[in-house]
């Protein structure tokens, strides 16, 4: 399976997940891909371990067609935000891909989710992390 964990800025959020996730994802079965919106974000989840990675526009257009899994911040699915970071196009292509979305709210977007307990960003992403390996044990059960 593909999960692409798409981040901007610093890429901190991306790096968390990736922190979380890598120790729990065979390498051989599943593919960590970074994708960030600037080379800092691409660099930060590089080194928490993802297996490769990519930086722009159209990497993200790419990227959402073919992953399983996309994974980030709340503003990877919102035009203009990160502050201007991610375009129209991009937010568009991750909304219209078949792939399942974990998101992790951000307060800076300007959005707030309706039902979502308040918590700190680790624990957000550790949730994150946890519903990612939820999607993987249930893809897995399907397939066999």
């Amino acid at each position: 399976m593909l999960i692409v964990v798409i981040d901007g800025q610093g890429g901190g959020i991306g790096r968390q997940i990736i922190e979380q996730l890598r120790p729990n994802i065979e390498k051989n079965t599943h593919t960590i891909a970074a994708v960030g919106t600037n080379t800092i974000a691409t660099g930060a989840m590089m080194k928490a371990g993802a297996d490769c990675g990519a930086t722009g526009e159209n990497c993200v257009r790419v990227m959402a067609r073919k992953a399983d899994i996309i994974a980030g911040p709340i503003g990877i699915l919102l035009a203009d935000s990160m502050m201007g970071e991610v375009t129209g196009v991009m937010a568009n292509s991750i909304a219209q891909s078949d792939a399942m979305k974990v998101v992790v709210p951000v307060k800076r977007c300007h959005v707030r989710v309706a039902g979502v307990q308040a918590m700190g960003m680790q624990d957000a992403c550790a949730d994150a992390v946890r519903q990612i390996l939820s999607l993987l044990d249930e893809k897995t059960d399907c397939i066999q």
